[in-house]
């Protein structure tokens, strides 16, 4: 492509781009047709940087390569295959079912509960249900420690359940194919509702027939169950309960802050950490938005939003504006890392700013690092924060949090957000006190471990889901 090319498609593309942000009217056939040029001619990888870098580079170091990882271990054996007591009858089989199982929340919290069922003597498999989605790291992760962990057609899928006959399903997302194969067989279902609005792009219309198909429904916070009890009035509230995520102690490391912070160039910088997929739901344009004010009273104040690449075009318009900032080499988009307890160490404040979430897993880890967390009014926010002894509770930035939905945020997602302030201030407010922050995090640690404890969640689980295997016999 000669130079003049690149420049005019540039351009083209800045004016996509500039035209989505202030929605413009334009015939469907033309902003499809921008969609198509963002996504064809647009690189991905250029809009979030990978790990072969610091955040800072230091002028004496010049551009240097990261050093091997730094973690000290904490003994697995000890957290998850400590013996437990025994929740039920008998042990049961349990089939997990997610759609994707890679380096999303959700996928996280799959392949914890998997190991901690088999820690209590469940026999636990796992079942990929999405065509293409079979490879992802949580995949392979549980592969290599020896579970069972297939990927197939429907069909295939359909030939396992009957030879097999599970006592349970664990559902996370479940495909309708799935609710009726095991309808056929008689196999009890217990789905985990994650997000809200949950289930993902419900059909409320149909979703009291489907909902015939689920045994007990587990909300991760208040604010799902309320949310899917408002939507299905007509199911056995009794039968929807709330059973919060639990911190994964035995999947994290604890790093020497000083040698974190080396890690990633770090001084006396105070760095804001945000980790969570690349996408419109976790909000970074208004994340950005928000540091932009911050960083111009702080000038050692950096942003880092660290995650996997989920949606591109979106992130156009987050590099854009990082781009034509002022701040821009103080706010970094990182591509995901597979264990995030080197920024964990190294951060001083966890800030999140989502449309909407079920229990969001990284500001639960970065509580049980001790960071200091401001998250806007999503679904777990409230809980986590116990009434803001941990961190900020700013307004949701799309309105209710019991009523945001895709359409909301998407409004929302490049206009002027009503939280903005409130997180401006937010964040001001945990620089200018800092040192009580930083002087108080092994204690408040401590306390976030206790209050999250893992073992909690899975007693929980167990006891529910051996109750419905127990049901089905």
């Amino acid at each position: 492509m000669s130079d003049l090319a690149a420049m005019t498609l540039a351009r083209v593309t800045r004016l996509a781009l500039l035209a989505q942000r202030l929605s413009w009217p334009a015939p469907r056939f033309v902003r499809a047709a921008g969609r198509r040029l963002l996504s064809r001619f647009g690189d991905d990888e250029q809009l979030v940087q990978d790990w072969s870098s610091p955040l800072i580079l230091r002028e004496s170091a010049g551009k240097r390569a990261l050093p091997g990882p730094l973690p000290r271990p904490i003994s697995r054996a000890a957290s998850i295959f400590a013996k437990a007591p025994d929740l039920t009858s008998r042990p049961f089989r349990c089939l997990l079912a997610t759609g994707v199982l890679d380096a999303g929340g959700m996928d996280e919290f799959v392949a914890f509960l998997t190991r901690r069922l088999a820690a209590r003597g469940v026999a636990a498999s796992v079942v990929v249900t999405d065509r293409g989605a079979g490879g992802g790291q949580l995949a392979k992760c549980l592969r290599d420690e020896g579970f069972e962990v297939f990927h197939d057609s429907i069909a295939s899928t359909r030939r396992w359940l009957a030879k097999n006959r599970p006592d349970v399903i664990s559902a996370h997302g479940p495909p309708d194919w799935l609710l009726e194969a095991a309808a056929g067989l008689r196999i009890p279902v217990v789905e985990t509702l994650h997000g809200v609005p949950t289930p993902m792009a419900t059909d409320w219309t149909r979703e009291g027939l489907r909902s015939r198909g689920i045994h007990r429904f587990v909300a991760v916070s208040d604010l799902v169950r309320r949310q899917y009890l408002r939507g299905n009035p007509a199911f056995d509230p009794e039968a929807v309960v709330t059973i919060p995520n639990g911190y994964n102690d035995s999947h994290r490391h604890t790093i020497d802050r000083a040698a974190a912070r080396n890690w990633l160039g770090l001084e006396d910088e105070f760095l804001f950490l945000s980790l969570g997929r690349h996408v419109m739901q976790k909000n970074a344009f208004g994340l950005v938005s928000a540091f932009i004010e911050v960083a111009r009273a702080n000038p050692r104040a950096h942003l880092l939003i660290a995650g996997r690449m989920d949606d591109g075009i979106y992130m156009r318009h987050v590099a854009e504006l990082r781009r034509r900032s002022p701040a821009t080499e103080r706010i970094h988009l990182r591509s995901n890392l597979a264990d995030p307890s080197v920024l964990l160490s190294a951060a001083d404040c966890c800030v999140m700013n989502p449309f909407f979430e079920g229990w969001p897993l990284a500001s639960m880890e970065a509580l049980c690092a001790g960071l200091p967390t401001i998250m806007s009014d999503v679904g777990g926010a409230r809980e986590q924060l116990a009434d803001g002894r941990f961190g900020f509770l700013v307004p949701n930035p799309a309105g209710d949090p019991e009523t945001v939905d895709w359409d909301m945020a998407a409004r929302a997602r490049f206009a002027p957000q009503r939280n903005k302030q409130a997180l401006v201030a937010a964040m001001n407010a945990v620089i200018a006190d800092q040192d009580t922050w930083r002087l108080s995090r092994e204690a408040r640690a401590k306390d976030a471990v206790s209050r999250l404890d893992a073992r909690k969640c899975v007693d929980r689980y167990v006891e529910l889901l051996g109750r419905a295997a127990a049901g089905a016999r």
